[in-house]
Order: structure tokens, then sequence, then C-alpha cells
């Protein structure tokens, strides 16, 4: 089996409440390894945050996986226990296979602290960029193999899990100059997924990945078209365009509050083409995506100066944040967006 008719797509997609959330990870973990791993999960900050996450009317949060966790004994233990903590607040996960973006040469065991005051600075490729690049050369046979058991296991288990709204195979191919490259990565992966055909339906970004050649391919394969928005005068463009695939479309990436994405500029829209939207980032947190992407730039000299965020360390917190809503007390950085988000999801799903 391969994509879902439109007519199946969008039979699922009316069924849905209107879908609005964020892309989660714990305030506690840097990267997704240290969310999933056992030394490193947080059970308690999971229910706390996870429940803020609801009290804001969230129905969804975007959770990335990682490929290296499937080594990791009791994985699919901690994963039932993040999707009993959603189902238990009436939340659908969308979760992440693999990502382009940020930090390569991931390893499983204690995670680096993060770089103080950088954006993503421990966030890790999955499965990196060199893989992606041995794969393409045709070297990678056995990395290849390694990560088709990867998805395969993880579809197997839970493929007919309706705790489970969606799975987004692959974010942004093609991001951080790897380009067309993991294009042959990205062909595989749909291949996996469609060979197991799970009741849930499959995905991957059109907006966000780099390349023609990865906008068409997760345009052909996709059964909901997804994409990412952070620039304002993009937003409702890039929906009209999306809008002629006859398809049900999500946002699944965007609020930047620096590029004009606010909630008060973007939730009208989604409302006005029914599409969905999943924000990046719910409590600021050791991941520091409330500081903007320009201080990716400085990465390198404060790695150099052992500039680094110490576990007992008050978060420090920059003038304008870029992504997140909370603080790590629950306490709301503008008290009129929570606001606002708990008046605006009460109107659409009651």
């Amino acid at each position: 089996m391969t994509q879902w008719s439109c007519e199946k797509a969008n039979d699922w997609y009316a069924a849905q409440p209107f879908l609005i959330g964020c892309n989660f990870l714990p305030s506690s973990a840097s990267n997704q390894l240290e969310m999933f791993q056992a030394e490193s999960f947080d059970e308690a900050t999971l229910h706390r945050e996870i429940g803020w996450a609801a009290d804001l009317g969230f129905n969804s949060l975007r959770i990335y996986l990682h490929d290296l966790l499937i080594e990791e004994k009791g994985f699919f233990l901690r994963v039932d226990k993040v999707l009993d903590i959603c189902a238990a607040h009436g939340i659908s996960p969308i979760l992440v296979f693999f990502d382009d973006c940020h930090y390569g040469y991931p390893k499983r065991g204690p995670q680096k602290l993060p770089i103080k005051g950088i954006h993503n600075s421990r966030w890790k490729q999955s499965p990196g960029h060199h893989i992606a690049r041995q794969i393409h050369e045709g070297t990678g046979g056995a990395e290849l193999a390694r990560l088709e058991n990867y998805v395969t296991a993880v579809l197997q288990h839970y493929g007919q899990d309706d705790r489970i709204l969606m799975w987004d195979i692959y974010n942004e191919p093609g991001q951080f100059g790897i380009g067309e490259i993991s294009k042959d990565l990205l062909l595989a992966v749909w291949q996996w997924a469609h060979a197991l055909r799970p009741d849930q339906p499959l995905t991957a970004c059109i907006d966000g990945a780099i390349g023609d050649a990865h906008h068409q391919i997760n345009r052909q394969n996709s059964d909901v078209l997804t994409f990412h928005m952070y620039e304002a005068d993009r937003l409702e463009s890039c929906i009209e365009e999306l809008k002629g695939e006859e398809r049900p479309i999500i946002c699944t990436e965007y609020m930047a509050r620096g590029h004009g994405t606010t909630f008060a500029f973007s939730l009208p829209i989604f409302k006005k083409y029914n599409v969905g939207c999943i924000n990046w980032g719910l409590v600021a947190g050791r991941s520091q995506t409330h500081f903007g992407w320009e201080t990716i730039s400085h990465r390198a000299e404060r790695l150099k100066a052992e500039q680094f965020l110490t576990a007992d360390e008050v978060l420090p917190e920059p003038d304008l944040w870029h992504h997140d809503i909370l603080r790590m007390d629950g306490s709301a950085y503008i008290i009129e967006e929570t606001e606002l988000l708990k008046a605006f999801t009460k109107s659409m799903n009651g």
C-alpha cells in the first residue's frame, strides 16, 4: 500500500478536533536522546509539562524519536509512558523518525551540557549527515539495514496504536547544508513506512525540506500535507499553494516572534483555512529555543570558552523570546499569549 487517497485523508481529518499543539521536549532535556534514555528520562517533568500543554487547550504534541534509541533497553516502555501521559490529558502526539537539523555524530549515553545562551546547542541529527552521505554514495549498506530495523520495529509496535495521531517520517531533509544528498535515505524511509502501512497517516514536510526533489517526494507520498513556516509574509501564500492538492494541511512548525509569526498573527489564518497548527516549543528549558537562531553563530566561541549551562543554574532569558511559551516554573512569558491560546482553543474545540 502507498499514499492514502484524498478521500480517506480528508475523512480522517474531518474526524479530528481542530488540531493545535506544540513541538515538545521536556525542559530537563537538551535533545531527543536525553528525553528518552533511561538515565535522564524525567517522568515527573513530563507529567507536569504535558499537563501545562493540556491547560492551554493543546490536543497534540510533536515529539522527536532518534534512531539510536532503538538500542536502549526499555525504550518502548518509556515511549508508552509518554503516550499514556498524553492520552490522560486528551493529547494525541505526532512522532518523528529522522531529522537533518543541527548537529551530527550523535552518541548514546550522557549528553554534554548545553552551551549557554545558544539555540538548540545540543540537538542531534538522526541519523546524521555523515550517514545520509554514506547511503547516498552507496557505502552505507549496514547503516541502511540498521535504520530499516529501527523504523520497522517502531511501526510494528505502534502502527495500530490509537494513542498516536500521525507519523512524521523525516524532519526537514536537506537542512544544514546537506541538500539533496538526503534524498536516498528519504526515499528508503518512505518505502519502509509504506510497506508496513500503519493505521495512522504518514507525512513529511514540504516547505521546510530543502530542494525540489525532497518537496516532490514528500508531496507524492504524504497522506496529510505538512509544512513549516516562520515567516509572516509567506504563511498565507504557502497554505494557498498547498490547498491545490486537496488534502488536509497541518503546519507542524511555526511561531518565531521576531519573524512575525506570533500566535495573534498566525491563529486567525489557520482558522480561516482549517489548517492544524503545531508551534515550536512549550517550556523554555535546556534546549534554549527561546534564544534566536542568530545565537548559533556564537556556538563555537562559547564552546571554546566552556560557557556551559549547569544543572542548577537559573536559565537566562533573551529580551525577546524566539520560541516557547512558558518558563520552567509554569509562568507565562507573555500572559496575553496564554490567554489568547486558551480562548482560541476553547472557541475551536469547546
